[in-house]
């Protein structure tokens, strides 16, 4: 990572003769507040919900991407170095931030969300509850006003209506998975990106493909013969790929289980725009009805709030 901070740092200083490259630019001209730089995509939508028309953000993983596969590019360090505020997720999800900040030597004001949070077994996958979203969503109006005092009222505004939405649809996803006999809420994952869900939702997690909170980590052979015989024996009907994850050994493990594959859901990234996903609202609507229809097979959908 060393060599590559440096190549960086050549790209940058030979940037700076050119004009901004900023995807953003346009944007942060036509707006009265600062530049905001988040790592992920949940991020990304969470601050621009509360940064309204005031501040511009910039997000640095684009959707789809995995964040524990992610590798930093010169962008991201001019990104930084003209940013007022740097919002990142916490944990391994985003750790390859540090070498960027240390790359571009910022003295850019840092938050991280995942230190304002009681992680369950320091599982950085924070956002898949909304309740914990909500918490972030304060701390990031908080972090704006501070950089921002002209915009307090802005940013407030902005957070008390995306926390609105945010209670709204938990309380509906709730009263939805209440809907599914507990016996039947068996949850099998590629990799340990829900538990903060299944927490929120009483949900049992029978295992995953992955055993890890991590995507990097690799699956024995004895351990995809075990899970194997764990969702035969615990009666799992439905196991669920995650959308930023390849799905062939997930597909391969529903067939040798005799369980059905369920629709992909949105772990550690939003989808692309026009799809189910590309917003972090409509990524746990997605979840939960193909969650529900799984767990159900197909006897239970819901309607969701937007």
């Amino acid at each position: 990572m060393r060599w590559l901070i440096a190549v960086f740092m050549l790209v940058l200083a030979t940037a700076s003769l050119a004009a901004c490259g900023s995807s953003t630019g346009d944007d942060a001209g036509r707006r009265s507040g600062p530049t905001v730089v988040v790592t992920t995509t949940q991020l990304g939508d969470i601050a621009r919900a509360v940064a309204s028309d005031r501040a511009a953000v910039e997000q640095i993983l684009k959707p789809g991407t995995d964040p524990h596969a992610y590798e930093p590019r010169p962008s991201d360090l001019r990104a930084i170095g003209d940013a007022k505020l740097v919002v990142r997720s916490g944990g391994d999800i985003d750790a390859w931030l540090a070498d960027v900040l240390r790359g571009a030597g910022s003295s850019t004001t840092t938050i991280t969300i995942l230190d304002t949070l009681r992680p369950r077994r320091e599982d950085p996958h924070w956002w898949q509850n909304p309740r914990t979203a909500v918490i972030a969503a304060q701390r990031i109006r908080d972090a704006l006003i501070a950089a921002d005092p002209p915009g307090r009222d802005a940013y407030a505004a902005g957070a008390d209506s995306y926390v609105s939405r945010l209670l709204k649809l938990d309380a509906a996803i709730a009263g939805c998975m209440r809907r599914v006999p507990r016996a039947d809420r068996k949850l099998v994952t590629d990799h340990d990106a829900f538990g903060a869900y299944a927490d929120r939702y009483d949900i049992e997690v029978i295992g995953t493909v992955i055993p890890a909170l991590s995507t990097q980590a690799q699956a024995s052979g004895g351990e995809v013969a075990r899970l194997v015989r764990t969702i035969r024996s615990a009666g799992v009907s439905t196991i669920f790929p995650e959308s930023s994850v390849n799905q062939q050994l997930t597909k391969a493990i529903a067939r040798d289980a005799g369980a059905s594959v369920g629709a992909a859901l949105y772990s550690d990234s939003l989808g692309r725009a026009g799809t189910p996903g590309s917003t972090y609202l409509g990524s746990l609507r997605a979840n939960t009805s193909a969650l529900v229809k799984g767990f159900s097979d197909g006897a239970v959908d819901c309607e969701l709030p937007g």
